[in-house]
C-alpha cells in the first residue's frame, strides 16, 4: 500500500474514533427563569411597570411577550431544549392583584414550559387560588418536598417530578421550595414542608429507580440553599435556581458570581448551579456536555438581558393590552376614607417626619411586628404623592407607591441600626430621597452636626414603652427590597443585614390594606422625629437640663435588662429539657407530633430532620422516633 493510502485510512480510523467518542458525548441546553412576580408587562430600569414613552424610545425590558420571543428564538437554535421555571410567578403586579393567577397561567402556558416548581409567593393567596392556577395550565408543576394533606384543593393536582425522554436519556426534574414558605406565605394547614436536602436525596433515589441518566434539580429555595443542595445530595448534576434573586453572569461586573458556578457533589462529581435574577429581565440559558461516563464535561452558558433587541410577541402584546382594561378600573376601587389631605410632598417627607411616612411605615411594621420585627424603615424618597382627603382609592395608593417594591425583613445589630438612619438624615440639605420615615423608633435629628453626627436620643419601642436603643442587641427591621439591597446609601442593610427576606408583599398592598383596617384613617404627626439646628454650647446647655432625667432612664435600662435576663435564664431551662422519644401508633403524623411535644405543628421538620432514615410522608406502625428538645 502506497503511504498517501496508508495515511488516509490511519486519518479514516482517527476521524472514525474520534466522531465515535463525539456520539458518546450528550449535549443538554436549558433556559430557564426564576421569580418573575407578575412581570406581564415590561419593565423598567427599576424593574417597576415600563412607561409606553420609555417603550418607544427603547428602555424597556423583560415582559412576557418580549420573553416569549427570546425563547422562540432559541428554542429554534437549539437541540435538546428543556425550558423551566424556579418558581414565584405570582404577586408583583397589577395583573395579578386582579387575575389572581389567571394571567400568569394563561402567559406562561404559551411559553412552552417543560416544568415549573412551586414557588414560597404561588400559596399567598391560599391553596384555592394556586389550585385555580393549576388547573389552567398544561405543563406540569413540580410540589417536590411540599406534603398535601387529601382535604387540600391541591390534592392530585400536581407532580413530584418529571422525566423527559431525550434520545437514549431520560432527563429527571426533582423540584423544592422553600422549607419556610409556611412563615413566608399562607399555604392552608394541609400542606407542609421538608427540608429541602432530606427531601431531594429521597427524590434522587426514586428518579434513579424510575431510569433517570442525568437529573435536573428545579429549586426556589435560594443560592445559599442551593449551594448546600449541591455539596449534600448525591447525584444531582445541574441546579436551576430561584428565591433569592441572585445574579450571575461573565460578563456584568454587577453580578453575585460567575454563571455557573461549579462545585463538587458527595460523590466527587462536578454540579453546576445557575439563577437568572428576576423580574423577566433575563433568560437563563446553559449548555451542558456529559461524557459517556454521565458526568459534566463542560457547563457554559450566560443569562440572555431581554432588551430592545427583542421584539414582543405581537399576539401577546395585544391580549395584555385587552387584559390591562379592568386593571385601570382597578385603579379606581376605594379602599378607605381619609379625614383630611395626607400629606407626602418631597419637601415634607425628604426633610423630617410626614404624615405619609408614618402612614406608609405604620402599616409596615403592623404587617411583620407578629415575627419580632422591631421597626420599621422606609425612604422618604419612595414616597412619590399626597393624597386627598376624603375616599383613598387604590390609584391614588399606587400613585403614592409607584415602584412595586416588596416588605424586606431581617435582623441588624443597634450599632448598625444608628449607622443606616445616619445616613438616612445625611443629606437633608440637598433633599435627599434617603430620609428615614421609620416606626418602632424616636431620634432628634441635629442639622447644625456634620453629616454621621447628627442622631441623639435614639429610642426604640419595646413591649410598648420605648426604651434607649441598644447599640450590642440585635433588633428586627422592616424596609423595602431597594433599600435592603443597598440603594439610596443604606449599604449597612446589604452588607450586615442578617436572616433576610426580600420578597414579602408588595408595599402598595400592605398600604391598601392597613388603610382599610382604619378608616376612616385620620394622618398625623406625633414626634418620632425631632429636628433641631443647635450650636454646640447651646447643646450643651440642653444636655444639662436633661440630666436630671439621666437616673430616671438608667432605672428603665436597669428594669428592661432584668426582663431580659428572664426571658434568657427561661429559654436555657427551656432547652435543657431532655430529648423524648415517642413510639408511632395509628394515625399518628409529624404535624400532630409536633403540636403535642413542641407546642407548634408548624416545627414538624425538626422532628423529621431528627429522624432522617424515617420517611416523614408515611411513619410505620411502632417505629420509635426521636423528639429534639423542646
Amino acid at each position: 500500500m502506497s503511504k498517501f493510502l496508508t495515511r488516509l485510512s490511519l486519518s479514516a480510523a482517527v476521524l472514525v474514533t474520534t466522531t465515535s467518542l463525539a456520539l458518546a458525548d450528550f449535549e443538554l441546553n436549558v433556559l430557564h427563569f426564576n421569580d418573575f412576580h407578575s412581570r406581564i408587562e415590561p419593565i423598567n430600569k427599576y424593574d417597576s411597570t415600563c412607561s409606553a414613552e420609555d417603550e418607544t424610545e427603547g428602555k424597556c425590558f423583560g415582559g412576557v411577550a418580549r420573553m416569549k420571543t427570546a425563547i422562540d428564538q432559541r428554542k429554534a437554535a437549539l437541540d435538546n431544549v428543556l425550558l423551566l421555571s424556579a418558581g414565584d410567578n405570582f404577586q408583583g403586579s397589577l395583573f395579578y392583584t386582579t387575575y389572581k393567577g389567571a394571567a400568569e397561567a394563561e402567559f406562561m402556558d404559551q411559553l412552552g414550559l417543560d416544568a415549573m416548581v412551586l414557588g414560597n409567593h404561588e400559596f399567598d393567596d391560599g391553596d384555592g387560588v394556586l389550585a385555580t392556577f393549576v388547573d389552567k395550565t398544561t405543563f406540569p408543576i413540580i410540589y417536590g418536598n411540599a406534603l398535601i394533606g387529601a382535604d387540600s384543593p391541591l390534592a392530585g393536582k400536581m407532580v413530584e417530578y418529571v422525566i423527559k425522554d431525550m434520545g437514549t436519556e431520560k432527563i429527571a426534574i426533582i423540584g423544592a421550595v422553600t422549607a419556610d414558605t409556611g412563615e413566608l406565605s399562607s399555604p392552608s394547614d394541609s400542606v407542609l414542608f421538608i427540608d429541602p436536602v432530606l427531601y431531594l436525596n429521597d427524590a434522587v433515589a426514586a428518579v434513579k429507580a424510575a431510569g433517570a441518566t442525568k437529573i435536573i434539580a428545579l429549586t426556589h429555595t435560594g443560592f445559599s440553599k442551593d449551594k448546600e443542595i449541591a455539596a449534600q445530595v448525591d447525584g444531582v448534576d445541574l441546579i436551576i435556581g430561584g428565591h433569592s434573586n441572585t445574579f450571575l453572569s461573565n460578563t456584568s461586573d454587577k453580578a453575585d458570581g460567575v454563571y455557573p458556578v461549579m462545585m463538587t457533589g458527595p460523590s466527587g462529581n462536578p454540579v453546576a448551579i445557575v439563577t437568572a435574577y428576576a423580574h423577566s429581565k433575563y433568560l437563563g440559558e446553559i449548555k451542558i456536555i456529559f461524557d459517556d461516563d454521565g458526568n459534566i464535561k463542560s457547563a457554559v452558558g450566560e443569562p440572555i438581558l431581554l432588551d430592545a433587541s427583542f421584539k414582543p410577541n405581537e399576539a401577546m402584546v395585544t391580549r395584555i393590552a385587552e387584559m390591562s382594561a379592568p386593571i385601570k378600573e382597578a385603579m379606581e376601587v376605594v379602599v378607605a376614607n381619609a379625614t383630611a389631605p395626607i400629606d407626602g410632598d418631597r419637601k415634607s417627607c425628604r426633610a423630617g417626619e410626614c404624615e405619609m411616612g408614618n402612614l406608609v411605615a405604620d402599616a409596615m411594621l403592623a404587617r411583620v411586628a407578629s415575627q419580632g420585627i422591631q421597626m420599621a424603615i422606609q425612604n422618604g424618597g419612595g414616597l412619590r404623592a399626597s393624597i386627598d382627603g376624603g375616599d383613598v382609592t387604590m390609584g391614588e395608593v399606587v400613585t403614592v407607591l409607584p415602584f412595586q417594591n416588596t416588605l424586606s425583613t431581617f435582623k441588624l445589630k443597634g450599632s448598625d441600626v444608628v449607622v443606616a438612619l445616619e445616613n438616612g438624615v445625611s443629606q437633608i440639605e440637598e433633599g435627599g430621597g434617603r430620609f428615614p420615615q421609620v416606626a418602632g423608633l424616636k431620634f432628634t435629628v441635629n442639622t447644625a452636626k456634620p453629616a454621621g453626627e447628627r442622631i441623639s436620643d435614639l429610642m426604640v419601642s419595646m413591649d410598648g414603652k420605648f426604651v434607649p436603643l441598644d447599640e450590642t442587641a440585635t433588633y428586627g427591621v422592616v424596609s423595602n427590597n431597594f433599600m435592603r439591597a443597598g440603594g439610596d446609601g443604606y449599604k449597612v442593610f446589604a452588607t450586615d443585614g442578617m436572616e433576610a427576606y426580600d420578597y414579602g408583599p408588595g408595599l402598595e398592598d400592605v398600604v391598601a390594606n392597613y388603610l382599610s383596617q382604619n378608616t376612616p384613617y385620620k394622618p398625623f404627626i406625633d414626634g418620632r422625629i425631632t429636628l433641631v439646628s443647635m450650636e454646640p454650647e447651646a447643646e450643651m446647655k440642653d444636655a444639662a437640663r436633661t440630666e436630671e432625667t439621666a437616673a430616671s432612664d438608667t432605672e428603665m435600662v436597669k428594669d428592661a435588662v432584668v426582663s431580659e435576663v428572664k426571658k434568657v435564664e427561661a429559654a436555657v431551662e427551656e432547652t435543657a429539657m431532655a430529648a423524648k422519644t415517642h413510639v408511632v401508633t395509628a394515625g399518628d403524623n409529624l404535624w400532630d407530633l409536633a403540636k403535642k411535644y413542641l407546642g407548634d405543628g408548624t416545627r414538624w421538620g425538626e422532628i423529621a430532620k431528627a429522624n432522617p432514615s424515617n420517611n416523614p410522608k408515611k411513619l410505620d406502625v411502632g417505629t420509635e422516633l426521636t423528639i429534639p428538645a423542646k
